[in-house]
């Protein structure tokens, strides 16, 4: 399961940490608690700490099958929530998240955990300290659960990791979970934790929220800090969260914000007088008939409880994407992953992560770092694009924005359900059109990341096979507070999705 834990090892540990005294049962309900309940129930003494942790790391145990960490040392966690337990007791100062464990995306620097990037010349990799967002859960009293897995250095929309092995999605086993946070999104859809920690550069968050069955959030690019993060690109790069609730993005969002944060109000009673834009031309073109027919069902939803539905057109958004989304990307990635390595003294240069990545990962950077290579950006192209294309593609959205007086831009987060684990090399067929399949997962998300929109992520039901579709809600550039707030309603609008079968990983 780890490079510092293997499946029997976890498995080891795990035995030994029942053998000091935890095996009582606990409620059965007490892992699906989203994390505003469970710290509320943690404050009220309705359960310690430690308690809660032990139901969390069984239900971790209970989905091993899922793959969903590369490192998870149950001792460790419980140790932490003890310490928690004994903090409360004596009267101490505790803060907003004290006692919640949260999973963090292998991406992440943690003081005390590997960062292994999902990629083998990481595997080892131990950082000095915390990465900033880290530091701030920490010091919220929130626990680090454990680093999941992840697509191979956050370059896929997949999971299915080569060196490490795949994530498993919850819904179907024999599905991906969407990438590159495929680990986190399958954690929190499980009910391993309620709230974990993603990364997104062009829909890291997003893709494993829709097809996990979950909600996550980017914010506007450099709402939260990315710093210690393992890097794409710094023009899109942005850490976030996965949650089972909207109430629980807020206190997410509080948290990091901090005092910048203003108080909201309680849910609106409906959406009457929400304007929600329908592009339909880019974001509903050739969708799988079962995303189709989810998609215009919650959109129906969504009017029948008062929102007004603004059809438009984003006429050159397609030439816009496409000048700047991969190209920045390509450009950026190789000093990008330069300054990481170095900065952070991971003792190893480029070149030799790069002789190390697993051979799909590699077959995609290499035509991007390879000079005249089909994916090499040139300095000179690369300045255009930042000067020129890019303010372009923000201007294009804020003009919209201003000119429709939509408070969000509503459409399918992906063009298809999970597709089968295997089919990241192929290309997918959606309503007789063949395309890759980085491209059916990307397209409608893609936009929102590249011109730093906030995007929510709500579940908007199940395929008749029973996986997750998802709508997705971009608001104005700096919208957050408000587009998490009206996710409240949309979120009760468009109802519950049931959650993932226990049976298919666990016997209890």
């Amino acid at each position: 399961m780890s490079n510092a834990l293997s499946r029997r090892g976890f498995m080891a540990g795990w035995l030994a940490a029942l053998s000091a005294g935890l095996r009582a049962k606990e409620p059965e309900d007490l892992s699906a608690l989203t994390a505003t309940e469970a710290l509320a129930g943690l404050r009220r003494g309705d359960f310690t700490a430690e308690r809660y942790a032990a139901a969390l790391l069984r239900r971790c145990q209970a989905g091993a099958a899922l793959n969903a960490f590369i490192t998870l040392r149950p001792e460790q966690v419980l140790e932490a929530a003890r310490e928690c337990d004994r903090r409360r007791r004596a009267g101490a100062h505790v803060g907003p998240l004290h006692g919640l464990p949260i999973p963090i995306k292998d991406s992440v620097n943690t003081r005390d955990l590997p960062t292994t990037a999902g990629t083998p010349g990481l595997r080892h990799f131990q950082p000095a300290e915390d990465a900033p967002l880290v530091r701030t859960l920490r010091s919220a009293g929130a626990i680090v659960l454990g680093k999941t897995n992840l697509h191979e250095l956050s370059y896929g929309y997949t999971s299915n990791n080569h060196a490490f092995g795949a994530v498993h999605n919850p819904y179907d086993a024999g599905h991906i979970p969407g990438g590159s946070s495929g680990g986190t999104g399958a954690a929190i859809a499980y009910r391993m934790a309620p709230l974990g920690i993603a990364e997104d550069t062009e829909g890291s968050i997003r893709v494993p929220a829709a097809l996990c069955g979950i909600a996550g959030f980017r914010p506007t690019t450099g709402r939260y800090p990315t710093t210690g993060c393992v890097p794409i690109t710094p023009l899109f790069d942005q850490l976030g969260p996965h949650a089972r609730a909207v109430s629980d993005l807020l206190l997410f969002d509080t948290v990091v914000v901090g005092t910048r944060a203003p108080v909201l109000p309680a849910r609106r009673a409906s959406l009457k007088g929400v304007r929600l834009g329908v592009i339909r031309p880019f974001f509903y073109s050739g969708l799988d008939q079962e995303v189709e027919r989810i998609a215009n069902a919650a959109l129906a939803r969504l009017q029948n409880a008062g929102a007004e539905l603004v059809e438009g057109d984003l006429p050159d958004l397609p030439r816009l994407i496409a000048l700047v989304t991969d190209p920045i990307q390509n450009h950026d990635v190789k000093p990008s992953l330069t300054r990481y390595l170095a900065r952070y003294h991971t003792g190893i240069t480029f070149d030799e992560l790069l002789a190390q990545m697993s051979p799909d990962v590699r077959a995609m950077i290499d035509p991007a770092i390879t000079p005249g290579a089909r994916d090499f950006v040139t300095d000179a192209r690369y300045a255009e694009i930042v000067k020129v294309h890019w303010p372009a593609l923000r201007a294009l959205y804020r003009d919209y924005f201003a000119r429709s007086g939509v408070a969000a831009i509503v459409f399918p987060a992906t063009i298809l359900p999970a597709p089968p684990i295997g089919e990241e090399s192929m290309e997918v067929v959606v309503r007789g059109r063949r395309m890759p399949l980085d491209v059916a997962m990307s397209r409608n998300i893609a936009p929102g990341s590249t011109t730093g929109l906030p995007g929510l992520v709500l579940p908007a039901g199940l395929t008749s096979t029973g996986l997750p579709v998802a709508l997705e809600f971009d608001g104005p550039s700096g919208s957050d507070r408000a587009l998490l707030s009206l996710g409240l309603t949309l979120e009760a609008t468009l109802g519950p999705i049931p959650p993932p079968g226990a049976a298919r990983f666990s016997s209890t």
